[in-house]
């Protein structure tokens, strides 16, 4: 929603590894219902980018739905959902498939021994450090990271989940992985390199309350 400014940036990123990587590959972009030019960003890309296809979705509904929307049309045998401001480069999906083995589940970690968190304030380090002990102690034991946007699916596992998620705002996360540990989907945390983006949206009192609220509304409604 709006990136107009940080996507270019992401895509060209992303196309570069692929490429380089020799996957079979495709890139969705999910448009929610954005009102500057995110769509033309990805309009101009798809010029000398076949492999980009770019899905329009309005009104605007939340990021939970717009990741549904584009997992659920994705082709590949894996699938990979990934932030548009690119904190976590697309070299780390290397990382990614070298640990998944057998896992259905791969998802990147700041918080393991390994991992990295570049120029990310006090304040919010504090912050996702708290809300990560408050999520992993009533819904997700045993992860250490749920809200990296860097996680790969295979695609049995990303439609089985992603069919069945409800929460369409900003806390999706929580609701896939904890359905993930009740359908017996094997969950593999990996360390990733993560760089703090300062246009970041994330406002400290009011989205720890989001998480404590939607942690225990999620935990209700799979219970």
């Amino acid at each position: 929603f709006n990136e107009e400014q940080r996507l270019p940036r992401m895509l060209a990123d992303a196309r570069t590894w692929l490429a380089a990587s020799g996957l079979a590959f495709e890139i969705l972009v999910v448009d929610d219902g954005s009102t500057d030019g995110t769509v033309d960003v990805c309009r101009a890309f798809a010029a000398h980018t076949p492999e980009l296809r770019v899905i329009s979705s309005s009104p605007n509904r939340g990021k939970g739905h717009a990741v549904r929307v584009g997992m659920l049309a994705a082709r590949g045998a894996l699938v990979l959902m990934c932030d548009a401001d690119g904190s976590t480069p697309m070299r780390e999906l290397a990382k990614l498939l070298a640990r998944r083995e057998n896992a259905a589940i791969a998802i990147g970690s700041r918080y393991l021994d390994g991992g990295t968190a570049h120029g990310q304030p006090l304040w919010r380090r504090a912050w996702s450090r708290l809300a990560h002990v408050i999520v992993r102690r009533s819904l997700l034991p045993g992860i250490r990271d749920a809200h990296c946007g860097f996680k790969l699916f295979t695609a049995e596992a990303a439609r089985d989940l992603f069919s069945r998620s409800t929460v369409d705002g900003w806390t999706f996360d929580l609701e896939i992985l904890a359905l993930a540990q009740r359908r017996g989907h094997a969950i593999v945390e990996v360390a990733v390199d993560w760089r703090d983006d300062a246009r970041s949206r994330v406002r400290a009192g009011r989205d720890l309350l989001r998480v404590v609220h939607e942690t225990l509304a999620i935990e209700r409604t799979l219970r």
